[in-house]
């Protein structure tokens, strides 16, 4: 009846590295979506610029 402790060390092993691996997978899934809402970030920097060079372009006939 004591069915305590009747994993062996290989599964254990085996659990261990799959937390890891998940542990992992969510530390780069994290890192990439702050790269990302960084990129958008500079979304409105961008967009000023491509404003005021259009209106350059405009005020020099070039468009």
């Amino acid at each position: 009846m004591n069915t305590r402790g009747n994993l062996e060390a290989e599964d254990l092993l085996k659990l261990i590295l799959v937390l890891v691996v998940a542990w992992l997978v969510i530390e780069l899934l994290g890192e990439v979506l702050e790269l990302f809402t960084g990129l958008l970030g500079l979304i409105p920097d961008l967009l000023g610029i491509a404003i005021i060079v259009l209106v350059i372009l405009w005020l020099l006939d070039r468009i």
